[in-house]
């Protein structure tokens, strides 16, 4: 296993990204606390993001919005413009890639390279070059911080680490010192219940996890994770490891007048919708949809129902309307729901599917399929939903399916 003599990847996240955003393409906002929130009217939910000038007054990120007006009452809660963010993405990354290759995409307001020989001499320099394009080209506000060190997971502990001016240069021989008085919570792929066996084991510093031995590591982790871990802390060159996809998914948090029973039935035929034309999109069916319902009733409902691998719009709403029927003898009426989430799990390659021999109804899913190519065609065609299988209830100025998401770059037609 190879051990980097120089920094050699470099970690680059955007910093308060939905805000700055915001403010850039609002110049009112600018230099003002701003919350993003799901949509206008919020209630009393939560803020997704916050800029600067509200984390100064202790607002961050998921803040339920009671607690946000009681730190920083004069707070303007704007709604999120997921089409903006999607185009600042794709210009920054063109910006940040005419200085660098990118390696990959990690969020949509971070991603990683490896950088170049010349570069590893003087990371220093490269980093100033990027921070100078991105001032020349979009001005001073979104910025944003860089970390460099030997592997990917050092480099981002250092880009979140800060450093002077939002630039971090972690060389191997330093490494130790940089992380000495960083708190495990802080180290990426260490969670809630990882940090308290990893307490439970007597490891509660960086010092401590570096010096631990890789198979305790692994052991304490229940997988060969924990001695990634091990290797990548020390400063080995560790590779990430290739990722499946497991299920396609939307969730809304719902606007008053959409937190009804009925009201959000229609919500959820859209969030399906939306989420089946993703998985088509890139060539997969779904065998068992999941509908979960959130509110004022003391907690959280979800129930799923098992299909035959499908990918059109009719077999997913058909079991859609299988969960809503389910919903409608168990839930109370006239209760309130707050947030509605709807999946597609049990995935297989359209190509590589099995279809349901018992159900013979092979004619039948072809069918629907080809009608579901044509909407999709259609709707391709005119850039909007113009054609769709039953109501399309959408919220007067929502885009529901298009939200902020800080793992997945949003499309131009999830906006549809």
């Amino acid at each position: 296993m190879r051990k980097p003599q120089y920094a050699e990847v470099m970690y680059l996240d955007f910093n308060g990204f939905f805000a700055s955003c915001s403010q850039f393409a609002h110049p009112h906002l600018r230099g003002k606390p701003v919350g993003i929130v799901p949509h206008e009217g919020n209630g009393n939910t939560c803020i997704i993001a916050c800029s600067a000038e509200a984390k100064k007054f202790g607002v961050q990120n998921v803040m339920p919005l009671p607690l946000v007006r009681r730190l920083c009452p004069e707070i303007i809660l704007w709604p999120q413009e997921v089409d903006l963010y999607r185009r600042a993405h794709n210009y920054l990354m063109a910006e940040v890639e005419s200085a660098i290759p990118i390696d990959a995409v990690k969020s949509i307001d971070e991603l990683c390279s490896v950088i170049s020989d010349d570069d590893r001499k003087d990371p220093t320099r490269l980093g100033r070059e990027i921070k100078r394009r991105l001032l020349n080209e979009v001005g001073p506000w979104i910025t944003c911080s860089i970390g460099f060190a030997p592997n990917r997971l050092l480099a981002k502990i250092a880009c979140k680490d800060g450093g002077k001016d939002g630039l971090n240069v972690w060389q191997p021989e330093h490494v130790p010192a940089f992380l000495s008085h960083i708190l495990l919570k802080d180290i990426p792929g260490i969670g809630p219940g990882t940090l308290k066996r990893l307490y439970q084991a007597r490891i509660g510093t960086t010092d401590c996890l570096r010096n631990a031995a890789p198979k305790h590591l692994r052991q304490i982790w229940g997988n060969v994770a924990g001695e990634r871990m091990s290797y990548a802390i020390n400063g080995f060159d560790i590779k990430a490891q290739p990722t499946a996809r497991s299920q396609y998914g939307h969730g809304r948090v719902l606007p008053p007048a959409f937190r009804s029973l009925e009201a959000c039935r229609h919500v959820t035929r859209i969030l399906a919708v939306k989420a089946a034309r993703r998985m088509r999109r890139d060539h997969w069916s779904s065998s068992k949809l999941i509908l979960g319902l959130s509110g004022y009733f003391g907690g959280h409902w979800s129930r799923g129902h098992h299909m035959a691998a499908v990918c059109d719009d009719m077999g997913v709403l058909e079991a859609l309307e299988r969960l809503w029927f389910q919903a409608m003898r168990e839930l109370p009426p006239g209760i309130v729901i707050l947030k509605a989430d709807v999946s597609l799990d049990d995935l297989s390659l359209t190509a590589q599917r099995q279809l349901d021999f018992l159900a013979d109804d092979e004619h039948v899913r072809r069918r629907q399929e080809a009608i579901t190519e044509a909407l999709d065609a259609l709707n391709r065609r005119y850039g909007s939903t113009v054609v769709t299988v039953g109501p399309w209830s959408n919220p007067a100025a929502d885009r529901l399916g298009a939200k902020i998401s800080f793992t997945r770059i949003p499309r131009r037609e999830d906006a549809w």
